[in-house]
């Protein structure tokens, strides 16, 4: 019961998110910022999700989870930056304790399923690299949709028994949230509550559904790059390589942001510098994963080239 003394007992209805600072000159700039990052986030997953479906080439394993990944962006960054652009348009930053907490859990199902997926893409990899022989017997549509399901479902349920805690929480010492999104740090130091067994359910399950995760990655892409070290001619590595170098560098992407955001040390670090990480990684990183995609992939560069070909074949053939 220390937490509580010397605070203001009065139950709060509604948090202040103070996201980037209350300087009116920047706030337009800002909208436009995110605004096209949004955009740009939004269009291209949908792109890689319409070439998936629409191109029998890319109906594979390897591009069912990108398609999912590419769908998982889109509603990750749906958590976050409608309500940022909201409040950088008008200026309410307000936004209602449960309204908070179930940012908080999308948020967290989100990023939980993600850990997951790329989990799943280096399984993936790691067959068709080390076991091609047995490929289509170990990743066929069955174990593929299994896998995805698995992931959504899991992190639904994990996020669902942390949440359990957070919303028998009193908020009462303050109602303003140093971040542009309700993360579970800030919230937790607003609580006037006991939150030691919430924080280690909350670090339990953290565990499980990241670490675990992040390990069985780490441990994929060692035997992969071994495999493809014992390869004897130099072209076939490269084209063993080309494969999984693109889901490679996301997965670099994804848990290097995240490291430096949970794991690190943040103790000195200046909530400015905190925020811009935070940026990094619920915003630029759905954005730029698409882009990575594209631009290392032989497969989703010659479906999109024929896209364009086909649209540009009906729009002529329309024309009078």
């Amino acid at each position: 019961m220390e937490k509580v003394e010397g605070r203001n007992q009065t139950p709060i209805v509604e948090f202040i998110l103070l996201g980037f600072g209350n300087v009116p000159e920047l706030q337009p700039l800002l909208f436009l910022v995110f605004l096209v990052i949004y955009i740009v986030t939004v269009a291209g997953n949908i792109l890689i999700i319409a070439l998936v479906v629409t191109d029998q080439h890319l109906h594979i394993p390897m591009y069912f989870f990108l398609g999912n990944l590419s769908c998982l962006e889109t509603c990750y960054t749906s958590t976050i930056l409608p309500r940022l652009l909201a409040s950088l348009l008008t200026g309410d930053r307000s936004i209602s304790v449960k309204g908070c907490i179930l940012q908080l859990y999308l948020f967290g199902v989100m990023s939980s399923t993600e850990c997951l997926l790329l989990m799943a893409m280096s399984y993936d990899r790691y067959v068709a690299i080390c076991n091609p022989l047995r490929y289509a017997a170990l990743m066929n549509g069955r174990v593929c949709f299994q896998l995805v399901a698995g992931s959504w479902i899991s992190s639904f349920v994990g996020c669902a028994i942390v949440h359990i805690f957070f919303f028998r929480l009193t908020f009462c010492n303050s109602k303003e949230i140093d971040h542009f999104f309700c993360d579970f740090s800030p919230m937790i130091k607003l609580s006037c509550d006991d939150t030691q067994t919430l924080q280690l359910v909350t670090f339990t399950i953290s565990a499980i559904g990241t670490l675990v995760p992040c390990l069985l990655t780490l441990t994929s892409y060692i035997c992969i790059i071994a495999t493809i070290l014992r390869i004897p001619s130099t072209t076939g590595r490269q084209k063993a390589f080309s494969t999984c170098s693109s889901h490679l560098i996301v997965v670099s992407v994804f848990y290097g942001t995240l490291i430096t955001v949970y794991v690190a040390p943040t103790a000195n670090t200046p909530t400015v510098l905190h925020k811009l990480f935070s940026v990094f990684y619920t915003v630029l990183t759905p954005m730029v994963n698409p882009v990575i995609y594209s631009l290392r992939n032989k497969e989703v560069n010659e479906s999109l080239g024929k896209a364009i070909l086909k649209l540009i074949a009906s729009r002529k053939g329309i024309e009078p």
